[in-house]
């Protein structure tokens, strides 16, 4: 059992937390809210004068027709990427949290993609799907497919959008896995023999124990808090019985009995074979 460490002080935080903020409001917000400054703003081609025009800036670039294109496809890249970056995420994260042989070294496999330069990445992907040389690109060209993404802008699109997320996987499969091992066995174990639960409210717990549906939650560092939620449940057995059926539905659902089952043998393996 890992114990929590709790600072006292209420400056410490702001302290540690100081160096990010700084290096945020000077590299971030600074620049931004010059350019938001700037965009009201007509100067001349030296920069020597200036005039505050208003919304004439941002009216001449919405007329622009060539401005609403970029835009409509910067809204179709970005809502690419996201689809085909986090669902296969998700079902890797979700494979790879499993006990199997061999596990970490597939942990680790998915995770280099992301090591990989972006320029290093657009150089690979050009080669695979050139048109000439590229394995793939030849490959589609054999199949009878027009393929020249130089040429092509739908292609082009869709050649961006593939890097793009070969490249974002493995960043979304982290948090993707960190988050599903963050929730403690110990309460799936108890929902799946039907005990309600009571736990803290840390992040990972209120995933599986839901207040007042599947357990109690209490706030953290707070004993008096847990003693009463304690109180609570022992005092009350319908209360008990509720939570518990809620619990060891939910379990059933979203934790299989064989997935637990399974992941218990393979704990015993483990410390027998050790």
């Amino acid at each position: 059992m890992h114990r929590r460490v709790v600072f006292d002080g209420k400056v410490l935080p702001y302290l540690l937390l100081a160096p990010q903020l700084l290096v945020t409001t000077v590299f971030f917000f600074w620049p931004a809210g010059q350019a938001v400054y700037y965009s009201f703003l007509l100067q001349d081609a030296f920069g020597l004068r200036q005039n505050f025009v208003w919304f004439d800036n941002f009216r001449v670039l919405l007329a622009d027709p060539l401005y609403r294109g970029a835009a409509g496809r910067t809204v179709v890249f970005t809502l690419a990427v996201t689809v085909l970056s986090m669902a296969p995420a998700l079902l890797l994260a979700v494979m790879a949290d499993k006990r199997i042989r061999g596990s970490t070294a597939y942990k680790t496999l998915l995770i280099w993609p992301y090591a990989v330069a972006p320029a290093v990445a657009a150089v690979l992907w050009l080669f695979i799907f050139h048109p000439s040389i590229g394995v793939l690109g030849q490959a589609v060209r054999k199949a009878g497919v027009a393929w020249d993404y130089k040429l092509n802008g739908v292609q082009a699109m869709c050649l961006v959008v593939l890097a793009a997320s070969w490249k974002q996987v493995a960043y979304n499969f982290l948090f993707f896995l960190a988050g599903l091992q963050s929730i403690p066995k110990s309460l799936i174990e108890a929902a799946a023999i039907g005990l309600p639960a009571v736990a803290s409210r840390i992040y990972g717990v209120v995933d599986a124990v839901t207040e007042g549906e599947t357990g109690l939650l209490y706030a953290v560092g707070d004993s008096a808090d847990l003693g009463a939620k304690l109180q609570q449940l022992l005092a009350d057995e319908g209360l008990r019985r509720r939570l518990g059926t809620a619990a060891h539905a939910r379990a059933e659902a979203e934790f299989p009995q064989e997935t637990l089952v399974r992941a218990l043998a393979d704990r015993y393996r483990e410390i027998l074979g050790a």
